[in-house]
């Protein structure tokens, strides 16, 4: 069984910064092999790419509305993945979600992947 638990969430005001970190485990589960991607949700609104890092942790894909604040790694010996988040604003409020997919490179779209983490509130308050 394959578990991705993301941690760093919080209530912070506009300006400030927060990390998400998202660890994946499971026994026969290959870090390293999958891309990870980072989601978010807010109410009312559908499930959005934020950020993609491939297996090798190269160049990956922000959205246009995170590009330049927020920033994607990953160590695989850890089995995490990290976002940075810099200058947050309170349009980035909502639940952020790691994900693990199967396909190579970059992947944006949702049903593409295979494993999901429960999610953690990001609110950003005026």
């Amino acid at each position: 069984q394959v578990q991705l638990v993301e941690a760093g969430g919080g209530l912070v005001q506009a300006g400030d910064s927060l990390r998400l970190s998202c660890t994946a485990s499971g026994r026969t589960f290959k870090f390293s092999r999958h891309t990870m991607g980072w989601f978010r949700q807010a109410p009312g609104l559908e499930r959005e790419a934020v950020a993609s890092i491939n297996w090798s942790g190269g160049i990956p894909y922000y959205a246009d509305s995170v590009k330049g604040r927020f920033t994607v790694a990953r160590d695989n010996a850890k089995s995490t993945v990290y976002q940075q988040m810099n200058n947050l604003q309170p349009e980035d409020t909502a639940v952020y979600y790691c994900a693990a997919s199967t396909w190579g490179g970059i992947v944006t779209i949702p049903n593409d992947y295979d494993y999901w983490g429960q999610g953690t509130q990001v609110t950003v308050s005026l």
